[in-house]
């Protein structure tokens, strides 16, 4: 059992400079090649552990058990997780309101040092947490670099956010008065994360909430707890006091209903898909008997995303940038470019390319970093290639179209592009959090920005033009929460692009940027006569 570390005794530790972004790891390298592959080979020796639930700082187990697979290799276990169930919902509450009491009395100092103090032990086992992601949910190299280093960039931004926070000032001081405006912590939080980005948005949930000086029951995925747990190993090393985290992988029918409805739950923030999230949000927004408040939701629920591509761009740019946005983690990020939409004039050239582009790609187990891993299980798989099934009478197959057998069983499906789709056509309006691309054609910018903004989410979405009108344009119009001009739609950077959604990706609620943390705090103004 790891060592709890009350609050006062977080050795301080305080942000050297500007923040900046974790440089990305050069895998060409023959010396990051070789660290890589020991990390690998060093957390193979971990598969299959046992970990335990943790409430109030103490090791719990259950009958119940959940298991986390390789997607790669199905037969591999990477976890054996405690399974908590709606009886452990009180229990983890009552250690969240015992810890609440003196966390949130805790200096913002003390909280940002644990943030700090868990970024250096991170950044020191940088590799070994990108073998945990290349085992756990299937990513190469590259995609659990940049998962890492995210997370180490949520845990350097967030404390210096916090530090900032907590010199806010009144835009005006009363004759007379002195006047603050404190942004105090909520309480007790619910977070609820994606198994996507299993390391890095369930650490920017959580350590959000706890700089902040609010106290959390965390539910993983059970896709990813694995993951989850080794970053609450981190938090206990790094001097978080029992109770501030709570670890209860669970499901969601069960302890994660429990938790949402519980009247001493303050907030709920959650990553996900569009319909659990919707349902987080009703279930939230009904008053419980004893409940004070209204419950707050931080909801980010996904997108079907589009690049628009323009007669006049840079066509070898845009292939370059949908391919990658398409295809990396083998298309299964809420901000994954789902959609090219496509001026008639370079249609035909820009299909071909892009056909000759996914023909080069590489699918394989993660662990040898090919382009491509698995799908994250064996229910995405299936649903994923009835995606593409529907799509193949909708439109017209240009590349891939199936899954792939392999000795393993893995979830491995081929990079699949299917072109002539129409705007309102299935696979252009459902997301389908796969590798499948749809391609449209149409006749100009004007009905190419229309085509953008049909669907009911509006997440992440990019153009690639030469004309510095159409850019300004959808600088205005394109409804998106994230927009980028002449580059791919995915790789939003903590700090440079804020990100979250509008209409049905959720609540906008811009994670990475300076309006977050406002998310988990109140408002308290106070004026004292002088």
């Amino acid at each position: 059992m790891a060592t709890v570390t009350l609050a006062t005794e977080i050795q301080p530790s305080s942000p050297q400079g500007e923040f900046r972004n974790e440089p990305f790891t050069d895998f060409k390298n023959p010396e990051n090649a070789r660290k890589m592959k020991a990390a690998l080979d060093l957390v193979a020796g971990e598969l299959g552990r046992e970990y335990d639930l943790i409430i109030g700082g103490h090791r719990l187990k259950t009958e119940g058990k959940i298991k986390s697979f390789n997607p790669a290799r199905p037969a591999q276990v990477v976890g054996v997780h405690q399974k908590a169930g709606a009886e452990h919902a009180e229990k983890a509450m009552s250690a969240a309101l015992d810890a609440f009491e003196t966390w949130s009395r805790t200096s913002v100092e003390q909280r940002v040092s644990l943030l700090l103090n868990a970024a250096r032990i991170i950044r020191e086992r940088h590799f070994e947490f990108c073998a945990w992601l290349t085992y756990e949910v299937g990513k190469n190299w590259a995609e659990a670099d940049a998962d890492v280093g995210e997370t180490i960039d949520f845990l350097e931004f967030y404390a210096r956010e916090a530090l900032r926070l907590a010199k806010a000032e009144t835009p005006i001081q009363y004759p007379g008065e002195f006047n603050q405006l404190l942004y105090i912590p909520l309480g007790v939080g619910a977070v609820i994360p994606p198994w996507n980005f299993p390391f890095a948005i369930m650490a920017g949930m959580t350590v959000a909430s706890v700089v902040t000086g609010n106290t959390v029951i965390l539910k993983p995925s059970s896709d990813s707890p694995t993951i989850a747990a080794k970053f609450v190993e981190v938090l206990e090393e790094a001097g978080m006091p029992g109770g501030v985290v709570n670890f209860c992988p669970g499901s969601g029918a069960t302890f994660g209903n429990a938790i949402v409805e519980h009247p001493k739950t303050r907030y709920i923030a959650f990553t996900g898909s569009r319909d659990v999230g919707l349902e987080i949000h009703e279930r939230a927004a009904k008053n419980q008997k004893g409940q004070i408040w209204i419950k707050r939701t931080v909801l980010e629920m996904g997108g079907k995303d589009s690049i628009l591509v323009c007669a006049d761009a840079d066509l070898d740019a845009a292939v370059d940038g949908t391919v990658a946005a398409a295809f990396g983690f083998s298309g299964q990020k809420c901000s994954a470019c789902s959609r090219a939409i496509v001026e008639a004039p370079v249609y035909d050239v820009f299909v071909e390319r892009v056909r000759e582009k996914v023909a080069k790609l590489t699918v394989g187990d993660p662990a040898t970093n090919p382009n491509m891993g698995p799908v994250v299980n064996k229910a995405a798989m299936d649903s994923i290639l009835g995606y593409i099934e529907t799509g193949k009478k909708e439109g017209r197959l240009v590349a891939g179209g199936k899954a792939l057998e392999n000795a393993d069983g893995g979830f491995f499906i081929e990079p699949t592009v299917i072109a002539d789709i129409a705007p309102d056509a299935v696979i252009s309006q459902e997301e389908i959090f796969g590798p499948v691309l749809a391609v449209i054609k149409v006749k100009d910018f004007d009905e190419g920005l229309k085509v953008a903004n049909n669907t009911e989410y509006g997440l992440t979405g990019a153009i690639y033009s030469g004309s510095r009108e159409a850019l300004e344009t959808a600088r205005r119009e394109y409804h998106v929460g994230n927009l980028y001009l002449n580059r791919k739609c995915t790789g939003a950077m903590v700090g440079a692009h804020p990100f979250g959604g509008f209409n049905m990706s959720g609540t906008d609620s811009k994670a990475g940027g300076p309006d977050y943390l406002l998310l988990f705090t109140q408002a308290k103004s106070v004026a004292e006569k002088l």
